[in-house]
């Protein structure tokens, strides 16, 4: 399978539901994405099981302000920057990109950076959706050592963090955003072929294809009549219901009557009923016509460990139940 101009649209869109309202402008990497392939070629898709095992697999993305991002478009050689310094570090070429987050503006940074790269794109990534932290990933869970590190920006400007913890690189590299200017290029939990199967979350590329394809049908339709806290108001078949969305930079919970609809890590989004097009958190407006929908999310954040990272408790909503045990 390949990634080209005439699929991008489908899969950009897909990328911005697993944002989960959050994840950054899918807008800005999209358009980097387009250029890329229309210079490069399409991006050709492996599987996991594919790869050789002693293939450096080298995930990318980004860290900073969604707003930086926004006005600051990034150049076309941070890819380039990093690989060489992966490659300077592991003493062996980069074989292939896996999106460190599938959910938002990382996603189609990957399909930008794999073309630039002139490398396969894996059909995986570290989070299944988009997550705040870096360290929130597969990865961590399954034991990848997070460093060495590597951040740079387009004037190969480079910073190399090791031997800390995910939880150290999360404070290291917002740390390091100021300097950089409030956005940063970055790869971490370097891998080898062989892990990659079992220390990521599959199929989220051709994931993100069928979602921007084809929406999951909605939990609640209706108008925003609320913004500071969300309250969603039903029309047509849902006329009557009212829901509430807890947001923080994603969206965390839908709430009917107190009873939850949908709760983080699984994925919430907001279509926007008219044109389909994804509403994240910042963009939410008073008497906007909505679609709420609800996409599982990687069976592994299920667990106790998974939902411990990344569970409702892990961003301040206690006594939530499980995803598991939400009625659909």
């Amino acid at each position: 399978m390949d990634i080209d101009t005439g699929s991008l649209p489908a899969y950009a869109r897909g990328c911005a539901v697993l944002g989960s309202g959050g994840g950054g402008p899918v807008t800005i990497t999209r358009s980097a994405a387009l250029q890329a392939l229309s210079d490069h070629g399409p991006v050709r898709v492996v599987q996991p099981r594919d790869l050789d095992p002693d293939l450096l697999v080298m995930p990318v993305g980004s860290a900073g302000s969604s707003a930086v991002m926004a006005e600051r478009v990034g150049g076309a050689d941070e890819p380039l920057y990093l690989r060489r310094k992966v490659e300077q570090l592991y003493g062996t070429p980069v074989g292939a990109v896996l999106a460190s987050e599938i959910g938002g503006a990382n996603g189609c940074l990957a399909v930008a950076w794999a073309a630039r790269l002139g490398l396969p794109l894996v059909d995986a990534d570290g989070m299944s959706r988009a997550f705040p932290r870096m360290d929130q990933t597969v990865m961590q869970l399954r034991g990848i050592s997070p460093t060495p590190a590597v951040l740079c920006d387009g004037r190969g400007r480079t910073v190399v963090i090791d031997h800390v913890d995910g939880r150290w690189l999360e404070r290291l590299v917002r740390a390091a955003l100021e300097p950089f200017g409030g956005q940063v290029a970055t790869t971490e939990y370097v891998m080898r072929g062989r892990q990659v199967a079992a220390a990521t979350a599959l199929g989220s590329v051709t994931r993100a294809l069928r979602l921007g394809s084809e929406p999951p049908a909605p939990l609640v339709s209706g108008k925003v009549a609320e913004t500071g806290s969300i309250v969603i108001e039903g029309l047509g078949p849902d006329l009557g219901r009212l829901v509430r969305i807890e947001a923080g930079t994603e969206f965390l919970a839908v709430l009917e009557d107190g009873a939850p609809l949908a709760v983080v890590p699984d994925v919430i989004a907001l279509l926007d009923a008219r044109t389909g097009e994804v509403v994240d958190a910042e963009h939410v407006r008073y008497g906007l016509r909505v679609d709420v929908v609800r996409v599982p999310c990687d069976p592994v954040w299920h667990t106790e460990e998974g939902l411990r990272m990344a569970g409702p408790e892990a961003f301040g909503l206690n006594g939530l139940p499980a995803p598991t045990e939400v009625r659909s």
